[in-house]
């Protein structure tokens, strides 16, 4: 049963609390000994001697999370820190025991790679679901497309994770990999179904962001996959509008003046 003042958490979801509060101040409330022996990354020991500084010192709106070791201790750190004025408090049911106990297994059927839920974890997303956003509703492919790190891509791609998944700003996974700009990367997730002609929440593409940066290989990998250069912006801008350099205006006029001639044409 949840407390009423702070929430009590299993550990698969204190891990996808935490993924979704990368400022989180994360405490340890076991004895030294436990602690150097083994503990949650980032966290801090919650020592008896500290815990006045933190009390008074952070800011009350920063996230609490608190572990001991079987989830008892924890919830007197938790009223405590309830206590003072903390809006978003929470203890870990079990402690570190459960902690200790818990590893994430699948997601729609298929295992999890160990890589992959070490990787996850690292960069602050929940291993257990690889497909949950974190911060600026990133989701775990959306950060390894803009990290350019194509093996998480493949096994992300491998257990189906969501394609039409979109950030704070409506942006898709192909927009992070064009602001990464491995061409190899951008074929790769066009190949899977990700939209090449999504628009974010200004109705930019892409291929406007590729013009607009001056990315004049991306603008050339992004137009060999067949993305629309005629569409525009909210402000009613084209890619060929919003090109950045002379390399990014000759691919899009070319490109551009060939439609035209289609057209004509028929």
């Amino acid at each position: 049963m949840s407390n009423p003042r702070f929430a009590r958490l299993p550990p698969a979801q204190a891990h996808a609390w935490l993924a979704q509060r990368p400022n989180a101040l994360l405490l340890d409330a076991r004895d030294a000994q436990h602690y150097a022996s083994a503990h949650l990354a980032g966290s801090i020991r919650l020592d008896g001697r500290n815990h006045e500084l933190l009390l008074l010192r952070e800011p009350k709106s920063r996230p609490v999370l608190i572990y001991c070791y079987h989830g008892n201790a924890s919830q007197t750190w938790g009223n405590m820190f309830c206590d003072f004025g903390f809006t978003d408090v929470a203890d870990v049911v079990g402690g570190w025991a459960a902690l200790e106990r818990y590893e994430p297994q699948t997601v729609d059927g298929p295992q999890i790679p160990a890589a992959l839920a070490a990787w996850l974890s690292a960069e602050g997303f929940d291993p257990q679901r690889p497909d949950a956003p974190a911060q600026h509703g990133n989701t775990p492919l959306m950060h390894a497309a803009w990290r350019g790190a194509n093996a998480m891509v493949d096994a992300l791609l491998a257990l189906h994770v969501p394609l039409d998944a979109v950030n704070g700003d409506g942006n898709n996974a192909l927009w992070l990999a064009c602001v990464n700009g491995a061409p190899e990367l951008i074929r790769k997730l066009v190949a899977h179904g990700v939209a090449i002609d999504h628009a974010n929440l200004v109705d930019a593409t892409a291929l406007m962001y590729a013009a607009s940066s001056g990315k004049h290989v991306v603008v050339a990998t992004l137009l060999e996959l067949g993305a629309n250069p005629q569409l525009v912006s909210q402000d009613d801008f084209s890619a060929l509008d919003m090109a950045a350099n002379v390399e990014c205006l000759r691919l899009l006029r070319t490109v551009t003046r060939r439609a035209a001639a289609l057209s004509i044409a028929e």
